[in-house]
């Protein structure tokens, strides 16, 4: 496959800061061209370049996602793919100098059916896949991807996998959804193909990063409803009560959500080996209830003229309940109820 071992770890001194991305993004128009040409280019600018979550500078990392959901969600998706992916290979001491050239995607989804296995070959170092693994955003536009896999035991593994090679098929038949349509999400089929395993058994839902990467996807919504306020706030006019109403409304969800992501980012920036699912199940929580409640005022304020009008608005709104729907909704409210029963004493409600 062509993907070397030695170990490469972005210094969080070199890291990429916020506002270089959202400079980067505010100099071009929203949704024009395709999300995968785009990430490409801020591949190519060194715009991936972000901290690792946990090593200090998580928020950092997260206002360069919500920057990219802002600008468009298609390609946010993308986008913290290919920076979680760097983000796993580094936890896992995986990572190349060489990798970092390549655009990743992640497909851990796994729906019920068999699903991807691997084959062992002669080459410890090498093994092969078979399977249909679905959902995968991104996948014509990515060089290689990190996939969830099991094997004959049935344990969950993570492979690294080149989609540049025969017996790789990308299926874009499977998804029919108007929102997160540039995503360009499809079924990948694997027939043999090489493939190398990411750490161990298990360890890919085990390390402490799986779920700061959870919490980085919420940022990328964040960002989404952030525009959608923004662009109440600047067309409401003080004249109308309801305008006013509606964007009080806004002001409240935004910054609830903000403060849950600030004080999330903060608590795993200082316990970053501590298992955060609560924390971040939580935060995940707070703020897609936020965007159900942008949505719903900024919606009724802006009125039709802009949502048809305006591309971008207009995006944003048929994209973010799509995107939001990566959350497990009262599976996410069950799993958070009894990560509260496990960690009570850690739940800090009084003022």
């Amino acid at each position: 496959m062509g993907m070397p071992q030695r170990s490469f770890r972005l210094p969080v001194a070199d890291s990429l800061k916020a506002e270089a991305v959202a400079r980067y993004l505010g100099g071009r128009e929203a949704a024009v061209g395709d999300p995968g040409d785009e990430l490409a280019r801020m591949v190519a600018r060194g715009l991936d370049r972000l901290p690792q979550p946990g090593q200090g500078a998580t928020l950092e990392r997260w206002r360069a996602l919500a920057a990219v959901g802002a600008h468009d969600l298609s390609l946010a998706k993308l986008y913290e793919a290919h920076t979680d992916a760097l983000a796993i290979l580094e936890e896992l001491d995986e990572c190349d100098a060489a990798d970092r050239s390549r655009i990743w995607g992640v497909w851990c989804a796994e729906p019920p059916g068999a699903g991807v296995m691997v084959e062992a070959t002669a080459d410890a170092s090498e093994v092969k896949l078979r399977g249909a693994k679905p959902w995968c955003s991104g996948a014509e536009a990515a060089d290689s991807g990190l996939v969830s896999v099991r094997n004959d035991k049935g344990e969950r593994l993570l492979a690294a996998v080149s989609l540049r090679q025969p017996g790789v098929r990308i299926d874009l038949g499977e998804w029919n959804a108007v929102g997160m349509q540039r995503s360009r999400t499809a079924t990948l089929y694997f027939d043999g193909v090489p493939a190398r395993l990411v750490g161990g058994a298990g360890s890919y839902l085990e390390r402490p990063g799986f779920w700061h990467g959870g919490a980085g996807v919420a940022a990328c919504w964040y960002g989404a409803a952030q525009a959608l306020g923004d662009a109440l706030r600047l067309r409401a006019r003080r004249s109308d009560p309801h305008a006013m109403a509606h964007l009080g409304a806004v002001d409240v969800a935004l910054s609830s959500a903000a403060e849950i992501l600030r004080s999330t980012a903060h608590c795993i920036d200082t316990r970053p080996q501590d298992d955060a699912q609560w924390l971040v199940l939580r935060a995940r929580l707070v703020v897609e209830a936020a965007c159900n409640t942008v949505l719903t005022h900024a919606t009724r304020a802006l009125g039709p003229g802009p949502l048809c009008g305006d591309a971008h608005l207009a995006r944003l709104v048929a994209d973010l309940p799509i995107y939001v729907r990566q959350s497990h909704a009262e599976r996410d409210l069950q799993q958070l109820g009894e990560g509260l029963g496990t960690h009570g004493e850690a739940v800090q409600w009084t003022l």
